[in-house]
């Protein structure tokens, strides 16, 4: 076997804690022999592992006493005791049987007037063999007994009663059985099947090893051939360097963008979920319970003595057929499972009697799960930092918007003090296209205070003002200009005057400025 790459580190890393599996333990067929995972070497995945994951440096209710047990009334007990009485009434009373139809029905075993409870309760509240036999003696005195006596003396006549009861609630009981037991077995089997075909489950595995020994530089477990599976599940438990991560938040980033055909790899593992609930001591104990049960019911059978009107013996005989035929066939299933399994933890390196089904299941049914919800909260962070940024950028435009604002007014407010500056007429083109010129003129006269006309007093029209000022004919911005919409400015060549009109709200147009250029002088009129 090739040995395992050694890693050097500027920094150290943390360490992925997982129990070395020795090349001794290795069997050639065993999966971690034919791993070759410097094959899935990336220099960003060494980068992100190094980046986030350096090393930094209530009082119990009191019991109330038992009250005094009532006295019975009626006839006294001769046998029973009170408490065995008392159950068998309860049970007798809420049967509402004669006791001779009762024992009519136990021996022909009639299940259809017998439910699987009623039989489970009769075991429970019949009193010992001892008693039953003194009572089985007191059938002269049949009337002077007790309710509960009276029953039993009806029914001690039934020979191995007790056993009876048991099998006829084992044949009803047993197709359930079946079903508890048969669906087990095969999500186990199916199981150890997907997870060791599994091709994809193989690569995570195979890149888990690669981060692990990149980490591991400089430890005692670097250079592992594998890990135990039971290391799935604590990927979560290494943090990175600002703990708002793990390393199976990094796994899951990695695999999206390096290896997405890796993201639906427990589409491969269906029976995973299945298998992890099965308790291989319990799925035992029922299958040897089935065995144990049909064994003593052949006893039973064998020892069965012919009593006219029993039908115990035949009704038996054909239902032991039937069950130790789907019997065999659980069995047979049950060994194969076990097999599998026994075969799954050789692949592994592991041993099945102390990491059984139910854990190792169960363990990759977490990782499924963790690796499912790493995702998640990986794709909510790109997400809250998308926001951020978009957030940042349209402040950014905002106050880029603003400043480019400000530098227009004041470019126009230097337009006008100062009379001979370069690129008058771009600037005034520029405030009349983006409306800068007739914002600040209408900001301008609603800031004049207006006086309060009294009442009754008609409006009327002010004197129209003008003002003048020198201009150099010889300027080139007075000879023709475009603005947008209804408002223009317009000042053909060799012409000396520029009228400028706009619509107001109710688009209706009318002079509000008039200009005239006279031997050198603006003269700006205000209507």
């Amino acid at each position: 076997m090739t040995p395992k790459q050694k890693y050097k580190l500027d920094t150290q890393l943390k360490r992925a804690n997982w129990n070395k599996i020795k090349p001794n333990q290795l069997d050639k067929s065993s999966f971690w022999v034919r791993l070759n995972e410097s094959s899935l070497a990336d220099d960003d995945i060494f980068q992100g592992l190094s980046y986030n994951f350096a090393a930094k440096p209530p009082p119990k209710a009191l019991l109330s006493e038992d009250t005094e047990d009532k006295k019975k009334k009626g006839k006294q007990l001769r046998v029973l005791d009170g408490k065995t009485a008392q159950n068998l009434s309860i049970l007798l009373g809420s049967l509402k049987l004669p006791y001779d139809v009762l024992k009519e029905r136990i021996l022909k075993c009639d299940e259809e007037n017998l439910s699987l409870s009623m039989i489970e309760q009769l075991v429970k509240c019949l009193p010992e063999p001892e008693q039953m036999k003194k009572l089985s003696k007191l059938k002269d005195e049949f009337d002077d007994l007790a309710d509960p006596e009276q029953f039993c003396a009806t029914i001690s006549g039934i020979k191995r009663l007790v056993p009876r009861l048991n099998s006829l609630a084992f044949k009803m009981r047993f197709p359930e059985l079946m079903q508890e037991v048969k669906p087990d077995v095969v999500g186990v089997t199916a199981a150890c099947d997907e997870v060791k075909q599994s091709g994809k489950f193989a690569r995570l595995l195979e890149l888990i090893l690669l981060m692990g020994n990149y980490m591991n530089a400089g430890s005692r477990n670097e250079q592992s051939v594998g890990f135990e599976i039971n290391y799935l599940t604590k990927l979560e438990n290494t943090k990175d360097r600002e703990n708002k991560q793990t390393l199976i938040h990094f796994l899951a980033d990695t695999v999206e963008n390096k290896f997405p055909d890796l993201l639906n790899f427990h589409e491969e593992l269906m029976h995973v979920d299945r298998a992890s609930r099965v308790s291989e001591d319990n799925l035992t104990k029922n299958i040897s319970g089935i065995k144990k049960s049909l064994h003593q019911l052949e006893i039973d059978i064998k020892n069965f003595a012919s009593v006219e009107g029993d039908s115990f013996a035949a009704i038996m005989k054909d239902f032991v057929n039937v069950a130790k035929e789907q019997y065999d066939v659980l069995h047979s299933m049950h060994k194969k499972m076990l097999a599998l399994f026994k075969d799954l933890a050789k692949f592994y390196c592991f041993e099945p009697g102390k990491y059984g089904p139910q854990e190792l299941f169960g363990d990759i049914k977490i990782f499924i799960k963790s690796f499912q919800k790493a995702l998640k909260e990986n794709a909510k962070i790109r997400e809250t930092r998308e926001k951020i940024m978009r957030a940042k950028g349209a402040r950014e435009k905002a106050e880029r918007e603003k400043k480019e604002k400000i530098a227009r007014k004041k470019a126009i407010v230097d337009m006008s003090a100062d009379d001979d500056q370069e690129g008058v007429m771009d600037n005034l083109l520029e405030a009349l296209k983006t409306g800068t010129a007739f914002n600040m003129q209408r900001e301008g006269r609603a800031a004049r205070k207006r006086t309060p006309r009294a009442a009754g007093e008609r409006r009327t029209r002010r004197a129209p003002s003008f003002q003048a000022r020198e201009v150099d004919l010889s300027k080139s911005y007075f000879k023709s200009c475009s603005l947008p919409r209804d408002n223009s400015i317009e000042m053909p060549l060799g012409k000396d005057t520029c009228t400028r009109q706009y619509n107001n709200n109710n688009n209706m147009s009318k002079p509000k400025e008039t200009c005239s250029v006279e031997n050198g002088i603006e003269v700006i009129w205000d209507f």
